[in-house]
């Protein structure tokens, strides 16, 4: 064979291939992702960046100003006033005292704010901390540097105004060109604070030094971005981090225009200024209504990014490397056991053909061989299909199918394949064997499946299994899903067997399910419905879907209802413990409860009336021995299990009336003894009843016909007989005495002592001893 056509070189080109189209899904992968992710990044961090000199500028500098203004108004509301009255003149102290506040303020803050103005309309009058006192300020020299936002105030329908970014020289009537001054920021603000522009009594100016706003923009941005300016709602730009950022105004324009129009709070876009890109990131400051804005250019924004591009592409070809070399060594790895294939099948087949071009030529022919081999044992497999068929179908049920398409093929179970609905059905035939020797059993159930198999409905296909615990699976294959069809089939199955075995099997029918392989499932509920034909024996036919419900209830039953049969059994009065009984299978059959949990219920039921019969040492007279469990789980259903528990309670009710009239006075001797020996101890009727081995009601007849009193009162006078006696004695304290015959309280042993006697203990002492004094130190309250 030629060195190219070998399975090796196949193998290793295959794998080269697989590598090649991995590492170009890689590198698009990665350089998809950390583009994105690295842009994501920058922007993000860009805003981040924004957002925190919004909030520095917010903080340090505009609610700063509001607060002055807040500290002026609200401390200065007398001098306001008279600022804006008639009776100014009267009044210049108060003025004088204004000014100095406002002096005060610019000093506070002369990082800050330039001058503080203050402004009455209606008497065109100006107090400034700069300029100081000016009647008619609207006609005086340097009016224009104040009228500004005068007349922006005035237009104004709120109650503050913002101006744009001017020059102010410091000496404001020089008529000498140049000079030195201020970019100031105005922020004016009526008086009283609800009041409009217009209607304001008087305008509180505070100039903003811009200084401080570009202070803040160069400290806080970071030195790539080429600029970063405030601009205001017009356009205008007020403050930058260059001292010249006013006169970038026009080159930023159309950056500004877009950023204005948009709704966004935040943002970035991109923009051709000067034959470069550049990003423009803005973010919005809320109290004035400005945008920040900051410009870098593209290249520096993502000059990273390039570096993340060299790194991936270095990846992908280290990877490419690697993918090679391990090619080279998967290929010989996986060509080693196509080596031993061909050794084996030349060991097992003898020489192979010449002929073959490669190593997979020879396996072709050798499996063609093979064929010949599998077809022979075709045959045998299908003489055994039908054993084949029944595992596969147990392993259905089971949910174990066996490896192999088989397991859940329609059509090898002999199903048609345009059905797409099946459904399971479960025979209850295990009574219907009881009698039956194994052999006929087995005939029996072979020919019950065969008939079933044979009943044959419109649209329909049935299959019939034996299970391992004798009962019988009847699977149902459809084009769809019918209740109808199911009915007709359980009426079917019932006459079938009411014809084999001369009574109706109980039959539950599981839900439909879409495919073979989900048998399992309606194969599950059709075995949880079949758990309550024990108890609903009536039903030849279980499909009540409430049921799967009440198999999931945690319901209990109550206490009194479990409790009252054994109260019952106690008193061996046939018709109340009968009657309990039913009471107790009633409750299971009608409420909600878990058929496991009512076996439960039941086996302890028998139990305890196992421990019952064995406490009171009965044996039954027709038997050596008790074997109630035994007997228990022989029975078919309730109402069988009813009939059981009827008849072995009146045997055993009988078997003890009998022997009982024969203890009966031996019974009563051995309560009086106890009594007797216990009268401080509980000497209630079912204490004392238990002692004796009889049951309470029975050892209260037995004193009321054998002694012609009740129980209580034979204890009554066995109690007062002995505390008479220990009182004649005037050896103990009342108390003591009532403790000693039983009493747990000293007034109620008094108020029966004297119901007895005719006295109380203390007049019954004094009487039987007048003659005789009482012993020293005894005490008898």
């Amino acid at each position: 064979m030629r060195k190219w056509n070998s399975a090796f070189a196949a193998l290793a080109a295959s794998y080269i291939s697989v590598v090649l189209v991995i590492v170009l899904l890689l590198c698009s992968a990665f350089y998809l992702y950390f583009s994105n992710q690295y842009k994501e990044e920058l922007q993000g961090r860009n805003r981040l960046i924004l957002d925190n000199t919004a909030r520095t500028l917010e903080a340090s500098v505009l609610q700063r100003v509001q607060q002055i203004y807040l500290e002026i108004s609200l401390n200065q509301k007398a001098a306001l006033r008279v600022l804006s009255d008639t009776s100014l003149p009267a009044n210049l102290s108060k003025v004088n005292s204004l000014q100095e506040m406002l002096n005060m303020q610019v000093s506070n803050h002369s990082d800050l704010i330039q001058a503080v103005h203050l402004y009455a309309p209606k008497q065109r009058l100006l107090l400034s901390s700069l300029h100081g006192l000016k009647f008619g300020a609207d006609q005086q020299a340097g009016a224009a540097y104040w009228m500004d936002w005068v007349n922006g105030m005035s237009r104004n329908p709120r109650n503050s105004f913002w101006s744009e970014a001017r020059f102010v020289p410091d000496d404001i009537v020089s008529s000498i060109p140049g000079g030195s001054g201020s970019q100031l920021i105005t922020y004016a603000h009526s008086y009283p604070f609800q009041s409009s522009g217009a209607d304001s009594e008087v305008l509180i100016a505070i100039d903003v030094k811009e200084s401080a706003l570009r202070l803040i923009l160069q400290n806080m941005m970071p030195a790539r971005y080429q600029s970063s300016f405030i601009a205001t709602p017009s356009g205008g730009i007020v403050a930058g981090s260059n001292p010249d950022a006013a006169a970038q105004a026009d080159t930023y324009a159309a950056s500004i225009a877009s950023a204005l129009a948009s709704n966004e709070t935040t943002g970035s876009l991109s923009r051709q200024i000067g034959g470069s890109t550049y990003v423009i990131s803005y973010q919005d400051l809320p109290s004035t209504g400005w945008k920040l804005f900051s410009a870098a250019p593209a290249n520096l924004f993502y000059e990273k990014w390039s570096v993340v591009k060299k790194v991936i592409l270095s990846l992908c070809l280290l990877a490419l490397l690697i993918g090679i070399g391990l090619s080279g060594i998967l290929a010989r790895i996986n060509y080693h056991p196509v080596k031993r294939l061909l050794h084996t099948i030349r060991s097992l087949t003898g020489p192979l053909p010449g002929h073959a071009v490669n190593e997979f030529s020879l396996i072709d022919s050798a499996f063609t061989r093979l064929s010949d081999k599998v077809t022979t044992l075709e045959g045998t497999l299908e003489a055994n299909s039908p054993h084949i068929r029944q595992n596969i179908i147990l392993n259905l049920l089971q949910n174990s199918p066996p490896p192999g398409s088989a397991a859940g093929d329609p059509v090898f179970l002999g199903l048609p394949a345009e059905h797409t609905r099946y459904c399971c059905l479960l025979l209850n035939t295990r009574g219907a064997y009881a009698r039956m020797s194994l052999s006929g059993m087995q005939a029996a159930m072979d020919g019950l499946t065969g008939t079933l198999e044979a009943i044959r409905l419109p649209g329909s296909r049935i299959l019939a299994e034996e299970l391992p615990d004798k009962q019988i699976v009847v699977i149902v294959s459809a084009r769809e899903a019918s209740e109808a069809l199911l009915g007709q089939l359980s009426a079917r199955i019932a006459a079938e067997t009411r014809q084999q075995f001369q009574l109706g099997l109980q039959l539950s029918q599981g839900g439909w399910v879409d495919a073979v392989s989900l048998l399992h499932t309606s194969y599950a509920e059709a075995q949880t419905l079949m758990k309550y034909a024990y108890f609903l024996p009536e039903r030849l036919v279980l499909k009540d879907r409430s049921l799967l419900e009440t198999e999931q209830s945690l319901d209990e039953i109550p206490q009194p209802v479990l409790m009252r049969f054994k109260d019952k059994l106690q008193t061996r009065q046939p018709g109340e413990t009968l009657a309990a009984l039913e009471q107790l299978l009633s409750v299971m059959r009608e409420g909600r409860y878990p058929a496991d949990y009512c076996h439960f219920v039941l086996a302890n039921t028998v139990f305890m009336y196992s421990d019952y019969l064995k406490s009171i040492r009965y044996t039954p007279s027709a038997c050596g021995h008790l074997d109630l469990y035994n007997e228990y789980i022989a029975q078919a259903d309730i109402r069988q299990l009813q009939e059981w528990f009827a008849a072995s309670i009146s045997t055993f009710i009988a078997d003890t009336q009998k022997r009982n009239s024969d203890r009966a006075l031996s019974a009563i001797e051995s309560a009086k003894a106890y009594i007797g020996e216990h009268l401080s101890g509980d000497l209630s009727l079912d204490a004392v009843s238990a002692k004796v081995f009889i049951s309470p009601k029975y050892l209260s007849k037995l004193f009321k016909e054998e002694l012609g009193i009740t129980y209580t009162d034979y204890i009554t006078g066995v109690r007062m007989e002995e505390a008479r006696r220990l009182i004649e004695k005037n050896s103990m304290t009342i108390e003591q005495v009532a403790a000693t015959v039983g009493y747990g309280t000293t007034p109620y042993f008094i108020k029966r002592f004297k119901e007895i006697y005719g006295c109380t203990p203390g007049n019954y002492l004094r009487t039987v001893h007048t003659a005789q004094p009482p012993q020293a130190g005894i005490s008898m309250g």
